[in-house]
């Protein structure tokens, strides 16, 4: 074994040719979503901030998963024969120093938990040190038989006895050792089981047999929770939103409810930002201080600037960025869309492929017709514009600045700068017609 150095190499391989059998799904276990983001994009954020290299083993025909995990090396293991054998297929990237295995299905792991674990290995006269957990249920997983952290033994729980059974340290699988002694130790491994198939666990064993020191390092159960089935992915999901919650209020976020928000793993929350119940933020949301969003909306790929106000009830959609001190209300839905700053869009409008300049006012029911069925059209809306209630403003189009839009109209050429626009039929008013034509419809319905 090579001697501690805390500046040797490390190298994280994560196993991720899993199928998800459990999952009953053709996507691959690891781009199963938690957050918003793919299971595997979780372990990748925090393997690479502890570890100088990594690599990731993936089955045959997961083109999806090589492209998420670019430009980090991949290498196909062709037959699934195992865990270890898994690892094994990556022995040509461990290079020297430290080598930690990791799996793409224990998705919640921390850096600081990672970090634990490479300097725990890295203790002088440490050859091998694991992740375990105490789960408020140990139910049939593997025991870890430790005292004061140095483990004799690791045994299936259908391998145990009673008294085994009874510890409540569990084995999570993350092993992490010396490269030159992993390659020995994997290489060691047998597959006479009852499956055939070549387990990483079994290393431990080997290298207790070897005397060698191993040692456990206890970690939050919601961290090392293993994700095989959609039950268990609904668990890390409530476990990965407690964490995110915790983080934003700890970082001056006012939450009302927190736990009817759904943040995503890159949600970015400046502080005295206040989210009400019920909020959901896809992947790509930037909100700035100040900024308050209220019940019922959804937001995705947007960003929301200082002191704005979103909703109730308001969608918005991904390229979209609200300025700042604007409002948008409730039943509004604004997508790929720039809007200034002071502009307000208080409610039942739709603004698509659009940019709104400062102070403009959006009347209830306005909508850009940015779609022809074929094509994308732009509407341009300048400073200080009106737009009057249930307008359409059918793209392209260019409205100028101090602009203004009467009620029921529908635009369909620009209007220049201080203009006042109307694109509606002319009233006309029959006497008496509405009388006669309700005596009508009563004289018919009294007569079958």
């Amino acid at each position: 074994m090579s001697s501690f150095s805390p500046s040797r190499p490390a190298t994280a391989v994560l196993l991720a040719a899993g199928l998800g059998t459990r999952m009953k799904s053709s996507r691959a276990k690891a781009m199963q979503q938690i957050a918003g983001l793919p299971m595997l994009a979780h372990l990748l954020a925090s393997a690479s901030a502890v570890f100088d290299r990594l690599v990731v083993v993936i089955g045959p025909g997961m083109e999806d998963v090589a492209e998420l995990v670019a430009p980090y090396p991949v290498i196909v293991q062709h037959d699934r024969l195992g865990t270890a054998h898994a690892a094994l297929q990556a022995e040509a990237c461990f290079g020297d120093g430290d080598v930690a295995v990791l799996y793409a299905d224990n998705p919640l792991i921390s850096p600081h938990t990672l970090t634990t674990l490479l300097e725990e290995r890295r203790k002088p006269g440490v050859g091998l040190a694991l992740l375990a957990m105490r789960p408020q249920d140990p139910a049939r997983y593997g025991r870890v038989l430790a005292h004061d952290g140095e483990v004799s033994r690791i045994v299936e729980w259908a391998d145990a006895t009673p008294e085994e059974r009874s510890v409540d340290l569990c084995n999570a699988g993350v092993l992490c050792a010396d490269a030159s002694d992993f390659r020995r130790w994997l290489k060691a491994v047998r597959n006479d089981n009852t499956k055939g198939e070549f387990y990483l666990t079994d290393v431990v064993g080997l290298a207790v047999a070897e005397q060698v020191r191993v040692r456990a390092v206890e970690a939050p159960e919601d961290e090392l929770r293993g994700v095989n089935s959609r039950a268990e992915l609904a668990l890390a999901e409530a476990a990965m939103q407690t964490r995110l919650r915790e983080t934003a209020m700890a970082e001056g976020v006012t939450l009302v409810a927190p736990e009817t928000v759904f943040l995503c793993a890159d949600t970015c929350l400046s502080s005295d930002v206040l989210i009400e119940p019920h909020v959901v933020f896809g992947p790509g949301v930037i909100v700035h201080e100040g900024a308050t969003i209220r019940s019922f909306s959804h937001l995705e790929g947007c960003e929301i600037h200082a002191d704005t106000v979103i909703g109730p009830y308001a969608r918005i959609r991904p390229g979209s960025s609200i300025g700042a001190g604007s409002r948008v209300g409730n039943f509004v839905e604004i997508k790929a869309t720039t809007m200034g700053t002071g502009v307000k869009v208080n409610h039942l409008s739709y603004l698509g492929d659009s940019r709104v300049g400062n102070r403009t006012n959006i009347g209830a029911g306005t909508i850009t017709c940015n779609y022809d069925g074929t094509f994308k059209h732009s509407t341009l809306i300048g400073h200080d514009v009106f737009v009057g209630s249930d307008s359409v403003l059918v793209a392209p189009l260019n409205i100028g600045d101090n602009a203004l839009i009467g009620a029921g109209s529908v635009i369909t050429a620009d209007v220049p700068p201080d203009a006042l626009a109307l694109g509606r039929a002319r009233q006309a008013n029959k006497p008496e017609q509405g009388k006669r034509y309700k005596d009508m419809l009563r004289a018919r319905k009294e007569n079958g």
